[in-house]
Order: structure tokens, then C-alpha cells, then sequence
């Protein structure tokens, strides 16, 4: 930091005369290029606002690759950049955001450049700050050089803007494939789709006012081919077909039962159902740094854990995760052990809000539910020499068993938040959808098959014994595994068939209104 500032003294002590005089005498580009952030705004004030500490430092490292000299006059560049810069509507970036200046000249050729920076990062990293609407929190405090990596794709990009363009893009698959539908249908007119009202529980078979139009909006959504022949206001079986296909598509109960949650999703408009393509491409972008080629991945909104391993989704299992009000939390971090036959301590937020109201109605709820009370040093104390309208400093441990809400097993990753993987006796939601009914923890339906992808065979037979004596046991992997858990509600398979999953914590409407906005600064 010293030594940069020192820099910057000095080249700002050179460049004074010429500050001066920026009116009388052409500006030297060397010199115009090394002035400090100060110095170079005085020069090129159009360039003020956006010339902070660390554009500048960016735009020293960029012009330093071209051994300060100008770049966009050289035959072809600025061409070749107005001919990729409208490409980028296809990733759900807006190309206005990054209108090249008319004028010519040094300060025209700097402006030219953040603007090209600017697409490149927009591309590579995501145009939103992804910590101020869906942070992550990381395991590994030590984060990778961003600036030095954008360098690396804009210093030699400028001989082929296009070919940076796409090294900038996610190779990632969800990616891809989502910008190829989004690219196909932004250009198409929205389409109009029938609005089911509300009302009661429509269930097939019964008969409803509202049939008509849910017969013409699966027809409009192309769940049905032709429209069926309604009689008497019927919900036919071909009708609840078509609901069931949509109710798979966007990650709701596919029982053909129209209830609130798919009335909601129903109401949801064509104009947000094209918003939410393109907020999630910039979601995937932001996805693309933390994820890594072997790992497990959850997504939150649908509910779902996947395996990957090279790359490759090679296993998925269904999950339940934490309501609006507990939240799980999104996070990066490594698998290190498994808690076999596991004891609960209930956590405080729990412990406060859910099992003391039940625990002063009827202290005999500890017992029924297999419940220790443990002061702070963990000793077991008798539950009527607790005070219950002040209970103090204490615990709450419910013993393994077959009761216990975790299960026979955990998988524990390092992070703040006390959330985990686990089993749960409560299969029965499994089959639900939204399925947001935890308090933060992600519960998994196959969790002994997820156990089996995080162990080689040697482990997977010493588990199964340790699980056999009914005790605690904590065992360490041999070969840790990365995890991300993560948020996005919308994604398109290979073929282009787009899933929805339910915006369960409300992000999507804040990230299109920020999309939408004036371009942030690098």
C-alpha cells in the first residue's frame, strides 16, 4: 500500500504541468495512463465518478498488457467490441449498460476500455454483488484474485473480443443451457396466460366454475395438446394429467390437487416467468467460482441434493429445508464426519420458542419425548428443581433413538450457523412440495445412500458396525467433500425443458429490480 501510494505521488508530482496545461497541449497517452485516480479524473472529468482506487489499479494492469498505449484504434477492435457487446442480451445482461462514448481521443479510449472491463467482469463474476442479496458464506476465508484473473481474459482479449466474451461465460452446464432458452425467448412476444381465481381445495373429480380456465391455461402452458371436453364443470383425469406435469415442473406435490401452493405458482405472470430465466443466469454465474467439480450441491428452493462427481450430476435425492422464519443458510464448505446413531441438543432458538411453551403446559413432555436437562457444564439435572418460567442457562438433549429428529445419522460440515445434513424419521414430507418445513438443518430422504457416495468400502462396513451397538459415535471421512448449498428457482435441461422451483424466501423480485438498474462500478 506504501509503495502504491508513493507511486501515485510521484507520477501525480510529473503529471501537474500537464494538468495544468490539459487544455493547451495534447495529453502524452504513457503519462495519461500512469497518473494517479486524482490526477487522471482532473484530465478526463467525463471519467470521475467511476474512477476509484481499484479501477484505476485495473485500468494501469490493462493498459500496462498494451504497453500503455491506446487500444481501440487499432483496425478491427472497436468493431469487433459493438459487434459483441448486443450478444450479451442473450445472458440477461442489458447491452446499454455498456454504451460505448462517440468521441475520440485518449479519455475516449480509457471509457472505451471500463466499459469492455466491465462486460468481461459482468460475464465472468456476475453484475450484482452477490453478498448484498444472497451471501455465501465460505469455509475458506482465502478468496482468489479477481481482478488478476479478469486481467488475464481482457489483456490478450482485445485481439479477439468475441472469443473473451465466451472464455468470460460460465462453462457451467446449468449455464449454458439456460442462456440457450433464455437467448430463444426473449425475442419471441410474451404469451397470455388465463388467471385461475381462488377458491376452495379443487381436487379431481370434484366439479368447479374455475375448470374452464384451468383447462385453457394448461392448454396455453402446452400441458395439453387440445382442449378436453369439460362437462358439468368437471376436473377430469386428462385435466389432473396436465396439472400433475406442471406441478412436477415447478417443484410442488404432483397430485393434481389445487391447493395454494399451485395457485400461486399459477399466478405467477409470463412477463416474471421470463425475469426469473435471466435473474437466474446471473445466479449461475455467481454459482460457477464455488462450485466444484466433485461435490454435493443443494438447492434450496426446490429442495434437492445433488452428487456430482467430474462435473457429472450422478445421484439425487429429495430434502427438506428450513421454513421462511429459519432459513438455511447459504454456505460453502467441506464434509469432514458423520455422527452415527446421533444425540440432539436442541438449539436455543428451538428450544425457546417451540419445546419450553409445551414444556410449562406439561412437564411430562420431557419424558415422552426422551428429553435430558443438562446445565451449562452438561450435568444431568431433575426437571422439577428447574425454575421453567426461568429457566436459566440450560440444555435440552434428546437421546438416539429411533425418535430422534436426526435420525441415525449426520453429516457435518464446518460452518457458523450449527446446520447440518441429517436423517429424519419424518418421511412423510418428503412427498410435499414446497417442502421448507425445517428449522435451517437440510433433512434428506436417502441419507444412507448419501452416506455411501461420501465413503469408500472400508468405511462404508465400519459405519454399518458402529451403527449396530446403538451408541454415539463420531466418524471422520478419509476424503473430505466439498459442499455448496445454494438458491435458484428456475433452469433448463439439455433439451431445453425449463423447472421452476418456488421462490420460498422471496430473493427473485429484489434481484430483478437490481438487474434491471444502472450498472454498478467494477
Amino acid at each position: 500500500m506504501i509503495k502504491k501510494q508513493a507511486c501515485y505521488l510521484s507520477l501525480a508530482l510529473l503529471v501537474a504541468p500537464l494538468v495544468a496545461l490539459a487544455d493547451e497541449v495534447p495529453v502524452d497517452p504513457v503519462t495519461l495512463l500512469q497518473v494517479a485516480p486524482a490526477e487522471l479524473s482532473k484530465v478526463c472529468p467525463q471519467l470521475a465518478p467511476r474512477l476509484t482506487a481499484s479501477t484505476q489499479q485495473l485500468l494501469q494492469g490493462f493498459y500496462q498488457g498494451q504497453s500503455y498505449q491506446p487500444v481501440w484504434s487499432v483496425n478491427g477492435r472497436l468493431s469487433a467490441l459493438q459487434a459483441a457487446l448486443p450478444q450479451l442480451a442473450d445472458d440477461g445482461l442489458d447491452p446499454a449498460h455498456y454504451a460505448l462514448p462517440k468521441n475520440e481521443g485518449m479519455c475516449a479510449d480509457i471509457d472505451i476500455s471500463l466499459h469492455y472491463l466491465q462486460a468481461l467482469h459482468d460475464l465472468h463474476y456476475g453484475r450484482l454483488n452477490q453478498s448484498r442479496f444472497e451471501p455465501v458464506w465460505h469455509s475458506n476465508d482465502v478468496m482468489p484474485d479477481r481482478q488478476a484473473a479478469l486481467l488475464a481474459l481482457a489483456v490478450p482479449g482485445v485481439q479477439d473480443v468475441a472469443g473473451a466474451f465466451d472464455q468470460a461465460r460460465p462453462a457451467l452446464e446449468r449455464y449454458q443451457n439456460l442462456r440457450k432458452v433464455y437467448a430463444r425467448l426473449r425475442q419471441q412476444p410474451l404469451p397470455t396466460w388465463p388467471v385461475v381465481g381462488s377458491g376452495p381445495l379443487l381436487k379431481p373429480g370434484m366439479q368447479d366454475a374455475r375448470v374452464p380456465v384451468l383447462a385453457q391455461r394448461m392448454l396455453s402452458e402446452g400441458y395439453l395438446s387440445a382442449l378436453p371436453k369439460v362437462s358439468n364443470n368437471t376436473y377430469s383425469p386428462e385435466l389432473a394429467a396436465a396439472v400433475k406435469s406442471f406441478q412436477l415442473d415447478h417443484s410442488l406435490q404432483a397430485d393434481g390437487v389445487i391447493g395454494p401452493g399451485t395457485l400461486k405458482e399459477m399466478t405467477v405472470s409470463p412477463q416474471m416467468r421470463r425475469d426469473q430465466l435471466r435473474i437466474n443466469l446471473e445466479r449461475f454465474r455467481w454459482m460457477a467460482h464455488d462450485f466444484e467439480p466433485t461435490s454435493l450441491l443443494v438447492n434450496v428452493p426446490a429442495a434437492l441434493l445433488m452428487v456430482y462427481q467430474n462435473g457429472v450430476p450422478v445421484w439425487q435425492t429429495r430434502t427438506q429445508v428450513g421454513r421462511a422464519d429459519r432459513q438455511t443458510p447459504l454456505l460453502k464448505s467441506r464434509v469432514t464426519r458423520l455422527t452415527l446413531n446421533p444425540t440432539w441438543t436442541i438449539p436455543p432458538t428451538i428450544f425457546k420458542q417451540d419445546k419450553l411453551p409445551q414444556i410449562r403446559r406439561d412437564q411430562s413432555y420431557l419424558a415422552r419425548h426422551d428429553l435430558q436437562v443438562l446445565d451449562s457444564n452438561g450435568q444431568v439435572l431433575a426437571a422439577q428443581d428447574v425454575n421453567w418460567d426461568r429457566p436459566g442457562n440450560i440444555l435440552l438433549r434428546q437421546g438416539a433413538g429411533p425418535r430422534n429428529p436426526l435420525g441415525k445419522i449426520v453429516v457435518r460440515f464446518p460452518n457458523p450457523f450449527s446446520v447440518y445434513l441429517h436423517d429424519t424419521p419424518s418421511q412423510a414430507l418428503f412427498s410435499k412440495g414446497p417442502r421448507a418445513f425445517s428449522s435451517g438443518c437440510v433433512r434428506v430422504e436417502s441419507a444412507f445412500e448419501l452416506r455411501d457416495w461420501l465413503v469408500n468400502p472400508a468405511e462404508k462396513a465400519r459405519t454399518e458396525e458402529l451403527l449396530s451397538t446403538g451408541r454415539t459415535h463420531e466418524f471422520r471421512l478419509a476424503q473430505p467433500m466439498p459442499i455448496l448449498m445454494t438458491y435458484w428457482t428456475a433452469q433448463a435441461d439439455k433439451d431445453g425443458k425449463v423447472s421452476f422451483a418456488p421462490d420460498i424466501y422471496d430473493h427473485d423480485p429484489a434481484l430483478i429490480a437490481a438487474l434491471v438498474s444502472k450498472s454498478p462500478a467494477l
